[in-house]
C-alpha cells in the first residue's frame, strides 16, 4: 500500500503506551521497584521473589525482556504476585497494585520524543486518535494528561475499561465503534505482537514501532505481524504523506 493511499485510508489512529509513547524501562523500571517495596513491607526475601516472578534487573532497574509485565496487565501477573505475597489473587489486589503503579509511574514518566507534537501534527492531518494500554485506564489517563496528550486524544482504554486486553481485539473494535468506521479503516501503532495480533484480529491496519524494551531486536519478531514497521511513531507522518 504506498503511503499516500495509507493515509486517505486511515481514519484513526490508536496508539499503545508504553514503549510506544512512553519509555518502557525509564518509566516503569524504577516504577515497579518501588511498587515491589511497597507491597513486600519491608521483607527482602519476598522482595526477591517478587523480583523473580517478575524477570526483573534490580542492579539495572529494568524488567528482562522475558517479564511477563511487558506487556501483560496486572491481572494477568497478578496471581504470580499474589502467591508470593500470599495475598488473594483477586480485584482488591489488582486494585492495589494500579494505585501504587499509577503514583509510582507518573512519578518516574518519561516519554518517547515528543508525543504531544506528534499528536498534534496528526490532530492537524486530519486523524482522531485514541490510546489502548494493558495499562489501567486511570493510570492511563494520568499519564496523558502530564504528557499533553488529553486534548488530543479522547479516547483512552486499559485493561479495566470493559473492551478485555490486548491480544484480545475488544480495544480496536470500540476505537472503531467509537469512530463510526470499520476496523479497516483503523490503524494499531504498538512495540508488542499483542498490539499488532489485536489489530489483526480486528480487522485494522497493523503499524510496528521499535521503540520498545527490545529495540530494533523485536523487528524479527514483529515484521511478520505487521503491515508497515517503524523506528518509532515519530516516523507516522512520513509513512502518511503529512
Amino acid at each position: 500500500m504506498r503511503p499516500e493511499t495509507l493515509g486517505e485510508t486511515i481514519r484513526g489512529i490508536l496508539f499503545d503506551k508504553d514503549g510506544t509513547l512512553v519509555d518502557f524501562d525509564r518509566t516503569w523500571g524504577p516504577a515497579a521497584y518501588s511498587v515491589m517495596t511497597d507491597l513486600a513491607r519491608g521483607d527482602r526475601a519476598r522482595l526477591e521473589a517478587l523480583m523473580r516472578v517478575s524477570h526483573y534487573v534490580e542492579a539495572e532497574r529494568r524488567f528482562a525482556p522475558t517479564s511477563p509485565l511487558i506487556a501483560g496487565s496486572s491481572a494477568g501477573y497478578g496471581p504470580l504476585w499474589a502467591e508470593v505475597l500470599d495475598r488473594p489473587a483477586g480485584p482488591d489486589l489488582y486494585a492495589e497494585m494500579d494505585a501504587l503503579f499509577r503514583a509510582a509511574g507518573l512519578d518516574s514518566l518519561r516519554p518517547i520524543g515528543a508525543p504531544a507534537d506528534l499528536a498534534a501534527r496528526l490532530v492537524g492531518g486530519g486523524y482522531v486518535l485514541g490510546i489502548a494500554t494493558n495499562d489501567a485506564e486511570a493510570s492511563a489517563r494520568a499519564q496523558c494528561a502530564a504528557l499533553g496528550l488529553a486534548p488530543h486524544c479522547g479516547f483512552v482504554v486499559g485493561y479495566d475499561s470493559g473492551h478485555g486486553a490486548k491480544p484480545r481485539p475488544g480495544m480496536v473494535t470500540a476505537f472503531a465503534e467509537h469512530l463510526g468506521v470499520p476496523p479497516k479503516r483503523i490503524a494499531m501503532v504498538g512495540d508488542s505482537p499483542y498490539d499488532l495480533v489485536a489489530a489483526r484480529a480486528a480487522g485494522a491496519i497493523a503499524i510496528a514501532v521499535l521503540s520498545g524494551p527490545l529495540g530494533s531486536a523485536a523487528r524479527c519478531e514483529m515484521a511478520p505481524l505487521a503491515d508497515h514497521v517503524l523506528d518509532s511513531a515519530a516516523d507516522l507522518p512520513a509513512l502518511l504523506g503529512l
